[in-house]
């Protein structure tokens, strides 16, 4: 039997009831022979409560202090699980980010993780122990406790198992795995006995919410098995495996979306191609997110550039750039909320040529309005008004086969 990592979210952690129940599944893997490192979250929604009480005092707290306060939620959470596995009997040991090894870059709300140190752990799991550690925070070479961005549990569960060379890293939450569509918004959603991590990738940066895309892409990287399960049922999962592994006809594995799209157009930007680079550099620089990017025409010396970001990124970027107007020289910023993006996902998109035609036919037949478009080799996105998410969404699940058989409808009729 080998080492281990699980990851349990907030949802599995959420009273202690559930603390209970995760401490009975983790007591049978390890009588089972398997040595154990758990990632856990903070408990329900608490950094969530956390977040609100930091806001009735300043509008934006110091990220600093504001990292400062959110860790605490998962000390919280480490601590009542460590005490839960000792009250039955399990030798169990809580650690911070920073008592586990794990460094970051000196970025506070969403650092990278630079390294695992992980003598600590193994000092601990050679005592017997079940090693608790907070997932979603870490510490830089300074000192400075640093998190890692929401959903960083994730991220944390991964860099451990690929550090300490676990057999496997288990992320547990409250879906049974990977569906072809959020099924509160699709019934007819199935769900995935395994899909690519490249698959995977797209979906979880498209708006799937059960995996961190950070955390995905270090699973390709250092190839760590994936398995994503539900914490309240044994039944199985949905594995996340390298491309050579899958045996699927699939054109099309999933349906993502993101009702959390807010579009930004900076018009009379300098045409020259230098102004486009120190205008994205900027908003970089203040770790500002840009996802879809559309140059319009350009008009004499002049042109204008629209792009989305995150609706939680949105007042950051304004700032910027109302900061930065002189120096990029432009001439007014607009914006655009009430957006979301709707986006569909698969491998065999490569060699199946007029997959993104019927998507926009299918979205026109239903009075959609694409508003932007961007595309990979497995993934083409729309931008919808957000009030149309919904239909859009089960209207390309129906199109492109991917309802339940028996439960299959045809929506928007």
């Amino acid at each position: 039997m080998g080492l281990i990592v699980q990851k349990y979210g907030g949802t599995s952690v959420g009273s202690i009831e559930r603390i209970r129940r995760v401490a009975e599944r983790i007591a049978a893997y390890q009588q089972a022979g398997h040595e154990l490192v758990v990632v856990v979250s903070a408990m329900g929604k608490s950094t969530d409560t956390l977040v609100e009480l930091a806001k009735q005092i300043a509008v934006y707290p110091s990220e600093r202090e504001l990292d400062m306060l959110l860790t605490t939620g998962e000390q919280v959470s480490i601590a009542l699980l460590a005490i839960t596995l000792q009250q039955i009997g399990i030798d169990a040991v809580s650690l911070t980010g920073w008592q586990a090894g794990i460094r970051t870059e000196p970025i506070h709300g969403r650092a990278r993780v630079k390294e695992v140190d992980n003598r600590r752990i193994r000092a601990e799991l050679a005592k017997g122990r079940v090693v608790i550690v907070a997932g979603f925070q870490g510490v830089t070479d300074e000192g400075e406790i640093t998190t890692l961005g929401r959903g960083g549990s994730d991220t944390s569960a991964v860099v451990l198992a690929a550090s300490l060379q676990a057999e496997r890293c288990e992320i547990y939450t409250d879906v049974a795995g990977v569906y072809t569509a959020d099924p509160r918004v699709v019934p007819s959603a199935q769900k995935l006995a395994s899909i690519s991590y490249d698959e995977m990738l797209e979906l979880a940066s498209l708006g799937a919410g059960v995996l961190h895309p950070r955390s995905v892409e270090a699973a390709k990287k250092y190839r760590v098995k994936l398995i994503v399960r539900s914490s309240f049922t044994d039944e199985e999962g949905t594995y996340i495996k390298e491309d050579a592994e899958m045996e699927t006809g699939r054109v099309v594995s999933g349906v993502a979306h993101d009702e959390h799209v807010a579009k930004i157009t900076v018009n009379g930007l300098p045409a020259s191609g230098g102004a486009l680079s120190k205008l994205f550099h900027t908003l970089a620089s203040a770790q500002v997110n840009v996802d879809i990017i559309i140059q319009g025409s350009v008009a004499g010396e002049l042109t204008n550039v629209s792009f989305t970001v995150s609706t939680d990124d949105l007042p950051k970027a304004l700032e910027v750039l109302k900061a930065n107007q002189a120096a990029l020289r432009f001439t007014q910023v607009e914006h655009e909320t009430g957006l979301s993006k709707v986006s569909i996902v698969g491998a065999g998109m490569i060699n199946n040529p007029g997959v993104a035609a019927e998507m926009f036919r299918q979205l026109a037949e239903q009075e959609i309005s694409i508003r932007m478009v961007s595309t990979s080799d497995i993934k083409v996105s729309c931008v919808i008004p957000a009030e149309q998410t919904t239909l859009a969404v089960r209207t390309l699940h129906t199109a492109f086969g991917l309802d339940v058989p028996e439960q299959a409808v045809v929506h928007g009729q």
